[in-house]
């Protein structure tokens, strides 16, 4: 699989039904926010509010930012990466790799050109100057949450334009960069909410930036993005507060069992530290990820190999961090490998 989350071909090759795959290979969190039936009626006969006010409104009281500092909406965090790409039309990409392959491409479709950071190896190495910079906090695919003050220093002194995607720092006990953007406003924010609140198919992401650049890219921007639907869902999930202490220690603990689980398997050179809700391997030997997927495919496990992130090669594979009876069966089919098979 290139890109997680496709569980429907992976049930079909397998011959199972999609809700029969513990699916692995997306960072999805697997307790969700709202139970849909709780859903208060929605009116879904006039038109949704064009300016989002009331999902704007929550946003902005689950994610504080100060004044001076505005929030537009898209159908999804990667919508709001291009739609900002688009109207920045950078002359210099840099990228902190491992990093989605997707991000390349977005710069040979702009004309950029692009330069690449081995955050691993060497992260304050020099960028060019007015580049426009894309790091991910916490990073994927292996969850490193990142001290960001010296980065934004370095990459203000040479005036960057920079895009932090913070997707999946409400993982974390951990501060959000956007207070910076009061003082820096060639910063952006970059949101998804699909993945804390464990629903990938309400289509929503968000964008922090300074009123001037949010006015700006708004120009660019169609009307009625987001469905009533999807705007009503994510209301509710952003007003249950215990929610998020809850899902936080949850992730933790789960962590710890599939760092675990992945330790006694015996088949991985290296677990990756992460602090996020998935946990990056290298495989012994440079083993292939995609051997490892057939071997577990029979137990309708479905693993994300990292051979399209910058950086990476096919012994990369990641788990996401799913519940205790999923965690226990990977580790059972994990154990079941024998070590000179893959």
């Amino acid at each position: 699989m290139k890109h997680g989350g496709n569980i429907y071909q992976f049930a079909q090759q397998v011959g199972c039904k999609p809700e029969e795959v513990l699916d692995f290979s997306a960072n999805i969190n697997p307790e969700q926010a709202l139970d849909p039936a709780s859903l208060l009626p929605i009116p879904f006969g006039p038109y949704a509010d064009p300016e989002y006010t009331l999902l704007k409104q929550a946003l902005k009281a689950r994610y504080p930012h100060p004044d001076g500092v505005e929030i537009e909406v898209f159908n999804g965090a990667s919508a709001a990466i291009f739609a900002l790409l688009r109207r920045l039309q950078p002359r210099d990409l840099v990228l902190y790799a491992p990093l989605y392959v997707e991000y390349a491409k977005i710069a040979g479709q702009l004309g950029c050109t692009l330069h690449t950071i081995d955050r691993f190896a060497d992260l304050h190495a020099e960028v060019p100057e007015n580049s426009t910079i894309i790091f991910v906090n916490p990073s994927t695919p292996d969850g490193r949450l990142y001290a960001m003050q010296a980065l934004l220093e370095q990459w203000r002194q040479k005036n960057c334009t920079v895009l932090v995607d913070e997707s999946f720092l409400d993982f974390c006990s951990a501060d959000s960069v956007a207070d910076y953007i009061a003082e820096y406003d060639r910063l952006y924010v970059i949101k998804s909410l699909s993945k804390f609140y464990g629903c990938a198919g309400i289509r929503i992401g968000f964008i922090l930036a300074a009123a001037e650049a949010i006015d700006a890219l708004k120009r660019f921007e169609p009307a009625w993005k987001l469905s009533t639907f999807d705007m009503a869902y994510m209301r509710q999930a952003l007003a249950n507060r215990p929610y998020i202490e809850q899902t936080r220690r949850q992730t933790a603990k789960r962590r710890k069992l599939l760092r675990q689980a992945l330790e006694d398997a015996g088949l991985f050179e290296t677990i990756y530290p992460g602090q996020a809700n998935f946990l990056l391997t290298q495989l012994k030997n440079d083993d292939d990820g995609y051997l490892l997927q057939e071997r577990l495919a029979p137990s309708r496990l479905l693993i994300r190999v990292c051979d399209n992130f910058s950086g990476l090669n096919k012994s990369h594979v990641r788990f996401a961090v799913k519940d205790e009876q999923a965690i226990a069966q990977l580790a059972h089919a994990l154990k079941a490998i024998p070590h000179n098979v893959l």
